[in-house]
């Protein structure tokens, strides 16, 4: 290839070289790192013919694994919390203490659900459905996905499937 337009410098001093060097290096390996990420306003600002392109797929697999990294790591400091428990002497502080223990594993029990959730909908990232209704087939909507990454169903199913609930108790 001709460098016929290439802008011919001066030669840098030592410490400008290094700078350069540098610059071009971190240049090279933002490169090499892959795809920009979107960012929340990105997304939500996006035309609806770019729905759940592959950037916003990849956006919704790591803010879904980031969301599985942090249950897992609670879950670790639960079960570590719990194995260090020792006996008190007074029965109400005991009695305290488990009450807290209680708490705690029923935040965890509501976080192996999510967790269970999470898995679902990184399945149906990998399968082309994240993002799509399983009831109607309609688009979720960015707005929803960011509150709820892990919905499945757009804002009016989830009413109708409640009111079905709350109607006929299922």
């Amino acid at each position: 290839m001709p460098r016929e337009n290439a802008v011919k410098t001066k030669p840098s001093s030592g410490a400008t070289a290094k700078a350069e060097a540098s610059s071009r290096s971190k240049a090279q390996g933002a490169a090499k790192a892959g795809p920009r990420r979107f960012t929340e306003a990105e997304l939500l600002r996006a035309p609806a013919s770019q729905y759940m392109n592959q950037e916003q797929l990849d956006f919704f697999r790591e803010r879904l694994l980031r969301m599985q990294r942090e249950l897992l790591d609670k879950a670790d400091i639960t079960s570590e919390h719990l194995r260090e428990h020792e006996v008190e002497a007074d029965p109400t502080d005991q009695a305290t203490i488990e009450e807290e223990y209680a708490l705690e594993l029923r935040a965890r029990d509501r976080e192996r659900k999510l967790l269970k959730k999470i898995d679902e909908s990184l399945r149906r990232i990998d399968d082309g459905s994240y993002g799509w209704c399983e009831e109607t087939g309609e688009p979720i909507g960015i707005p929803r996905l960011l509150a709820r990454p892990t919905a499945t169903l757009t804002i009016e199913a989830q009413a109708r499937r409640e009111m079905k609930q709350k109607l006929y108790g299922e």
